[in-house]
């Protein structure tokens, strides 16, 4: 089969991780022996694949800028390139991307896929959004994706649920498929050391992985430290991860006087997390209950699965299902208790050998991308044969 896969955001740049999920998917496809190109919009000329090496499959560099020639512009690409595969694939609403998916598969007469994985219109709203205008056109443009395209995958159950019964999108072109994590790449690994001698750390490591963007709630972890480290005062906190909350994260950590024992690292390349994971106790996933949090299948605990660790998470969304029965679950939006959870896992290594080993196990049964991957893929399969009896 050939896929033409569609990404609003930037591949190969650091500040745009999002870009993970369709990477890793693309790979799966690729260990499949399906062909696939992935058509992107870097943040800067000459973005390529020099800068990910490894990435196997063929990318497409398309204009970023605004304007509605650049628009038509790239549209006329995708027409073009669209004219090669079995099948698009688009991922995420932004109009950019969308639209000239949208228009590059009706003309081409293929069927064209939309993997949902945020509810993209709540993260704009977040805090202070820029323009209530543009919140507005996202806002009616992923209400009506769904209907455009034929089938849809959802990366939780609250966006299967919002798709199916508020959007009027029909079961039969709906599939879950949540966030995975390479089994490969993140595994139960004794490179703890790697690490630990970098920062020269003998005590405790409490580690959360994540953007530090808007609806991003790394600054629970950081009042929960204040109260760790009355019980464990060795312990060191990672926040791995970068954005433009960053150094507002930093003046809260002095502000509560656990500065010194907190190390923020900043964006990290993707293949350096494994081994800051590897180092962690515990590790943490920790949300306030909103739309947001509960639309979201967070990728960073399909990785702290994967990788065999003790997990401390806010029961919230797509968590419960993820860490239920292999890590501990608190209260969302509650840093004491969340400090508590960690306190119980940093004085018990007995429990925290008993869900390392439950962690992994989760993972491999189903929080991995050759699982989501294999969804999707049925999903095409079925379109795919659809349309070609429609041309018998």
């Amino acid at each position: 089969m050939k896929i033409l896969m569609i990404h609003p955001h930037d591949l190969f740049d650091l500040s745009e991780p999002w870009t993970i999920r369709i990477k890793s998917l693309a790979r799966e496809f690729l260990k499949q022996n399906h062909q696939v190109k992935i058509a992107y919009f870097p943040l800067k000329k000459n973005s390529s694949t020099a800068d990910c090496p490894d990435s196997g499959f063929k990318t497409i560099e398309l204009e970023r800028r605004r304007g509605l020639h650049v628009m038509a512009k790239n549209t006329i690409r995708l027409i073009r390139e669209s004219s090669w595969a079995d099948i698009v694939h688009f991922q995420k609403c932004f109009h950019y991307a969308s639209i000239p998916a949208i228009i590059a598969s009706w003309i081409n007469k293929k069927p064209l896929h939309y993997d949902w994985d945020d509810w993209e219109t709540k993260i704009y709203f977040y805090g202070k959004p820029v323009s209530p205008m543009i919140g507005l056109y996202m806002w009616i443009l992923e209400r009506a994706l769904p209907k455009f395209a034929d089938s849809v995958s959802l990366s939780s159950r609250r966006l299967y649920l919002l798709a199916t019964e508020d959007y009027c999108l029909s079961k039969n072109r709906a599939c879950l498929a949540p966030v995975g994590a390479d089994l490969n790449r993140f595994k139960p690994e004794n490179s703890a050391h790697i690490i630990r001698k970098k920062y020269r750390i003998s005590g405790p490591i409490v580690l959360y992985l994540g953007q530090l963007h808007g609806a991003q709630y790394a600054e629970l972890l950081i009042h929960a430290a204040q109260i760790v480290l009355q019980w464990h005062p060795t312990t060191i906190f990672f926040i791995v991860g970068g954005g433009y909350r960053l150094e507002e994260l930093k003046l809260l950590a002095k502000r509560l006087d656990v500065a010194e024992s907190i190390i923020f690292t900043g964006f990290l390349p993707h293949e350096q997390i494994k081994d800051y994971i590897a180092a962690a106790d515990v590790c943490v996933a920790s949300f306030s209950n909103n739309e947001i949090t509960k639309s979201k299948s967070p990728l960073k605990l399909a990785e702290y699965l994967a990788s065999g660790k003790a997990i401390v998470a806010s029961n919230v969304g797509e968590v419960r299902n993820m860490v239920g029965g292999v890590g501990i679950l608190v209260e969302p939006g509650n840093h004491i208790i969340l400090a508590g959870g960690i306190n119980e896992l940093l004085s018990r290594p007995d429990l925290r050998a008993k869900m390392e080993v439950l962690a992994r196990r989760r993972a491999e049964e189903k929080y991995n991308w050759a699982w989501t991957a294999d969804n999707i893929l049925a999903s095409y399969k079925k379109l795919v044969k659809g349309y070609e009896s429609k041309k018998i």
